[in-house]
């Protein structure tokens, strides 16, 4: 790879990460759990294909890549769901609470 292609794909990375933030900057929080579900389903192909490399991996440098991947794309699945958890949380109801714990006031 020479230096221009290199400067070309750093610029496309760059340009993609601004792309990125800007687009899941403007999401709705009513639109934020089905989209975080079809990431989920996303990185969960990532994991299956990092799985794949580093079954086919035939040098220590490409099994530690391939480890890395793992890793990585396993913390975007599990982090991922536990985000999604907390956003559903937040649109549960809350127990009544019953007669005899209701706070009572103090006269000072």
């Amino acid at each position: 790879m020479n230096a221009g292609q290199l400067v070309n794909d750093l610029t496309i990375f760059a340009l993609a990460i601004l792309l990125g933030f800007e687009v899941v900057s403007r999401v709705p929080a009513t639109l934020h759990t089905p989209l975080m579900s079809g990431a989920n389903a996303i990185h969960g192909i990532v994991l299956v294909g990092a799985i794949g490399l580093g079954a086919t991996a035939d040098n220590p440098l490409t099994m530690l890549l391939a480890l890395v991947a793992i890793v990585f794309a396993s913390a975007n699945v599990v982090g991922g769901y536990w985000v999604t958890d907390r956003m559903l949380q937040m649109f549960r109801r809350r127990p009544a609470a019953k007669a005899d714990e209701t706070p009572t006031q103090d006269a000072a």
